[in-house]
């Protein structure tokens, strides 16, 4: 186990930059807010909301996937970064199937998933969209040669509530694929009956961490290397329950810019 830290230094570039136009921009933070920023300067010391990122093993994200890290400034100037405006301004979730016991329940768990997304990207609009069959997606799939689990293939962000089940990756797990089955692309009647975990409120944590990330990504915020946050990279389900709910003051910075909200407003929804 290791625990990386960042000189004051290194964190306040990563967070301001070096560049006079956006430490200019950096200044117009109300002093509140500049507080709230500044206190991942001390990770981790008492009282500090914010803590260095702990590797535990080498099959940790940061270990296993050497990455540059994108500090405020090589964000800002990333041609390709999504910047919503008044035509583009929503964010919709669509769920493929339905889980958990009852219709009415997916209906709840999926609302709850839409009432955290509209509070976390503050200021745009979140909505669903009617679920759809995996049939009715068209998507291609395959059978996962490691945990013999169905994978759908997409070219959009979608990640499955089924690998959030404590007992997924076990032998054991009601949803594993039966080894005779050899599924064929556009035989979806393979998806038929499919198990689906119960929903609990460590599913529903789970849930809200990765689709946040995911979105995250959408706005060309890369895996953080600063700070335990959100938008670190996770390779199994114990590195991504130490992930927080929140983002870290570098990759908050970069949402705000983004989005255009009030981080002092956003801190009180």
């Amino acid at each position: 186990m290791k625990v990386i830290q960042h000189s004051v230094e290194t964190l306040q570039t990563a967070l301001v930059s070096n560049r006079q136009d956006l430490a200019k921009l950096y200044r117009k933070y109300t002093k509140e807010e500049r507080h709230l920023l500044e206190e991942g300067f001390h990770p981790g010391q008492p009282g500090s909301l914010f803590q260095p990122i702990t590797v535990h093993s080498d099959s940790d994200w940061i270990s296993a996937h050497p990455e540059e890290p994108q500090d405020f400034e090589s964000f800002y100037r990333d041609p390709y970064r999504k910047t919503p405006n008044a035509s583009y301004n929503t964010i919709y979730i669509q769920t493929i199937g339905s889980f958990g016991e009852a219709g009415a329940q997916t209906a709840q768990y999926v609302e709850w998933l839409r009432a955290y997304c509209q509070a976390f990207f503050y200021g745009l609009s979140v909505k669903l969209l009617p679920a759809v069959t995996v049939a009715e997606t068209r998507c291609s799939f395959r059978v996962n040669s490691n945990s013999h689990n169905l994978q759908i293939l997409t070219g959009m962000g979608v990640f499955s509530f089924a690998r959030y089940d404590d007992n997924f990756y076990s032998r054991h797990y009601a949803g594993r694929l039966k080894k005779w089955l050899q599924p064929k692309q556009g035989d979806y009647s393979v998806f038929n009956g499919y198990y689906t975990p119960p929903i609990t409120s460590t599913l529903l944590l789970r849930s809200c961490k990765t689709m946040t990330h995911e979105i995250g990504h959408m706005f060309g915020i890369k895996h953080c290397q600063w700070l335990n946050c959100v938008m670190q990279g996770s390779n199994h389900l114990e590195e991504s329950d130490c992930r927080p709910l929140d983002f870290c003051p570098i990759c908050l910075r970069k949402l705000q810019v983004a989005i255009n909200f009030k981080i002092a407003e956003r801190c009180k929804v």
